[in-house]
């Protein structure tokens, strides 16, 4: 974590800049900090992602600089905004976001440490003999990845395709096509409620599995597109090294320790709505058979921290209004996942009801893959690929990514439609909370217009 003089003083400059907007937009005296028609936070939000762009290698020294200037916006001019019960004790329609981040937080750093155990189980060492040569062993591994996250977490699914990538690629992958593993992980858990946070909030919520699983519809597409693309240039990069294998044996302890985590996962995310207790539970018993590595804790540190401070800031932002739930509103959503927190836009989403459950599902999950900080299985990617943290080259590498989610969703609406469905109720043209029993609430921290 040791930071140079330049890049002291270039946070330094990037903390003054947050502070000066902060100011500049307070307005006058006894105004309020509003552009017109858009609100302070966002632009707050907007300069942090601008500094992870710029300084990709100092990311959470950004997005704790970013928490900090919001959660100043909102202590000195939101008066209703009250800090302990939003993170801590919630509403009696929400719970507080410690839950969410120390859940982010558990799964970030637990899944390293599974990566390492699956590591040393040698199964990534042996799983190259079985994929095919040239391209297509890249996507069938891609396929692997997707698979495993239609039941896994999809973080989970992300750290094993990286890890044996890293293993037949020789260490030498291309961020394309660390772009290409994060959507994988991402598009596979969209069909099913237990492969992606949001599909299990919706779960949580009432909506049935099959109201999501049509997501695969345009999951599969989206993956034929940047699967083939990626894996053909990642051959180029670096061909699968399948004569350098040698000879490995499983170990069983380690492969049972992996089994063990992932099933804890399942477990608690079932149980307890709560997936990190699972993993830690299992890391521990795993731990009276297995030598544990908790070094891993330390690389993995400043990632989760960048990603649960981020998850702060983007539960902070006032997005208490959508427009009305429909095709467009659901793309859109999908849109703004790759760089806003695709947590608090599904929450917003349930809310306001309607919605296409498969649709949004597939937006909201895949959507995130198009930048690394868009959903918490890049940013656990990336931690054991910094070279992906560049915003620039995941676009230009991964650009087949942005083409599958907009192929993909397209064919989803064209050949099934959309379906919209209120939670516990029939199709509706508008979803309107009141229709099926809910209540509506006014927002509780909205700033007021200017004066």
């Amino acid at each position: 974590m040791y930071l140079s003089k330049p890049m002291m003083a270039a946070l330094g400059i990037f903390f003054i800049f947050v502070v000066f907007i902060t100011v500049l937009l307070s307005g006058t005296s006894g105004g309020v900090p509003e552009v017109p028609a858009i609100r302070a936070e966002f632009y707050l939000f907007a300069v942090t992602l601008l500094g992870v762009a710029l300084f990709h290698e100092y990311t959470m020294w950004v997005a704790l600089v970013g928490v900090a200037a919001v959660a100043a916006l909102k202590f000195l001019f939101v008066d209703d905004f009250d800090f302990v019960q939003h993170f801590i004790t919630g509403t009696a329609h929400h719970d507080g976001e410690w839950r969410v981040l120390l859940n982010l937080f558990g799964l970030l750093i637990g899944f390293a440490i599974l990566a390492k155990h699956f590591e040393e189980s040698q199964v990534p060492q042996i799983l190259p003999r079985f994929l095919p040569d040239d391209w297509l062993g890249g996507f069938v591994l891609l396929v692997l990845v997707f698979v495993l996250s239609s039941f896994l977490d999809n973080i989970a699914a992300a750290m094993i395709g990286g890890t044996v990538a890293m293993t037949v690629y020789k260490g030498k992958v291309a961020v394309g096509y660390l772009a290409a593993i994060v959507a994988a992980s991402n598009a596979g858990g969209a069909g099913s409620v237990l492969g992606d946070t949001t599909t299990t909030m919706m779960w949580i919520a009432g909506v049935p599995p099959a109201e999501v699983f049509h997501a695969f519809a345009a999951a599969v597409p989206a993956l034929l597109i940047f699967g083939v693309i990626c894996s053909i240039k990642q051959q180029k990069f670096q061909a699968i090294q399948r004569d350098e294998i040698g000879h490995h044996r499983v170990d069983y302890k380690r492969l049972i320790a992996v089994v063990l985590i992932l099933a804890g996962a399942i477990a608690a995310n079932i149980g307890l709505d709560f997936p990190a207790a699972g993993v830690w539970a299992a890391i521990l018993i795993a731990g009276t058979f297995n030598k544990t590595h908790w070094h891993e804790i330390a690389h993995s540190m400043k990632g989760t921290i960048f990603l649960v401070s981020l998850v702060a800031c983007a539960s902070m932002m006032p997005v208490e209004e959508l427009p009305d739930a429909s095709a467009l509103t659901a793309f859109m959503l999908g849109a703004i996942s790759s760089v806003f927190d695709n947590i608090p836009l599904t929450a917003l989403a349930i809310n306001q009801d309607g919605y296409d459950w498969g649709v949004l599902a597939y937006a909201v999950g895949f959507g995130g893959s198009m930048m690394w900080f868009g959903s918490s299985a890049g940013v656990a990617l990336t931690n054991q690929f910094p070279q992906g943290k560049s915003v620039a080259e995941w676009i230009r590498q991964g650009w087949s990514v942005m083409l599958g989610y907009v192929i993909g969703f397209g064919v989803l609406i064209f050949t099934l439609g959309w379906n919209p469905h209120v939670i516990g109720g029939g199709e509706t043209g508008h979803g309107d909370p009141a229709d099926h029993g809910g209540e509506v609430h006014a927002p509780t921290d909205e700033i007021p217009p200017s004066n």
